[in-house]
């Protein structure tokens, strides 16, 4: 090896020692530990190369088999297309068990009594945010919120229980039961007995939010959907559920005298797929406004 080859192949190992890790460790799957109200939250989270210090943040919730990782690869390719931050808190089944803790967000107990605002799930989102954008550097003051499944039921929700949150933008996608948007049926299906005030339900009312469903969700012996009375009255599956929640909040906004920002949209020939949702939902979320195509079943 010449005098000059190893002076070369020296300065470009000092290169690489002094490159910011963090360029290198971006395609890999980040994570750190976040605690919340003395539960611990694994936030995976990728950083798309040429992304800026204002590049927008979107935060997506996983689904029945808490598995972040699994999500943030569906989620990777868009946000190298779109050049976002992509965040995938992961609420594990150990520290976050059963339907009651994430798809409801921790809201009430299993004996329906009323647990305290610091302990939901559903308050642990903006604080992620926060400790997202210190640890990248980002700037953005706002987040899109995505949610597929059971990670839609945990944002559908999300939107009645904190309606001022910093989110700019909310698709939820294939959710397999609905909070209704009235006072009429018991919390999880409706507001009676929660801790949602109808100020809450007109400023959600108010905020950027798709119900997106794919046409073909249609199965109604799909795993994990749920089959109690008041789901099965939501419809028979998926689709027919979504529907019926959209009509649900077309009416209530009626009811209540106020403009109803929400949308309906539909992911043609789409099952229940996160890996195929995703596409359609990055649409949605990227660019604004709405992408029409999208709102025809």
């Amino acid at each position: 090896m010449t005098r000059t080859l190893r002076g070369i192949l020296g300065i470009l190992a000092l290169a690489l020692l002094l490159a910011p890790a963090r360029s290198f460790a971006a395609e890999a799957h980040e994570h750190f530990d976040f605690v919340h109200s003395g539960k611990h939250i694994k936030v995976w989270f990728y950083e798309a190369q040429g992304a800026t210090p204002q590049a927008p943040v979107v935060i997506v919730m996983h689904g029945v088999g808490r598995n972040g990782d699994d999500y943030l690869s569906d989620w990777i390719p868009l946000a190298k297309e779109h050049r976002f931050l992509l965040v995938v808190p992961e609420f594990s089944k150990e520290e976050f068990p059963g339907e009651q803790a994430y798809n409801y967000g921790n809201t009430v107990d299993n004996a329906g009594r009323p647990v305290p605002r610091e302990q939901w799930s559903f308050s642990a989102i903006e604080p992620v945010f926060d400790a997202v954008k210190s640890r990248t550097g980002n700037r953005s003051e706002r987040y899109r919120l995505y949610g597929h499944s059971a990670g839609a039921q945990f944002v559908h929700r999300f939107v009645c229980f904190v309606p001022g949150a910093r989110v700019e933008r909310v698709v939820a996608a294939n959710a397999g039961a609905y909070l209704l948007p009235d006072w009429d049926s018991g919390f999880p299906y409706g507001l009676k007995g929660s801790a949602v005030t109808e100020a809450d339900i007109r400023k959600a009312f108010s905020l950027p939010f798709t119900v997106l469903l794919g046409t073909a969700d249609t199965d109604p012996n799909s795993r994990a959907l749920p089959r109690t009375p008041e789901a099965e009255a939501q419809g028979r599956y998926r689709l027919a559920r979504g529907k019926n929640y959209y009509a649900h909040a077309q009416a209530a906004a009626k009811r209540l005298g106020v403009p109803l920002a929400w949308h309906l949209a539909f992911a043609p020939g789409i099952a229940h797929s996160d890996r195929g949702m995703a596409p359609f939902a990055a649409k949605i979320l990227f660019p604004i406004p709405i992408n029409t195509e999208l709102t025809k079943p």
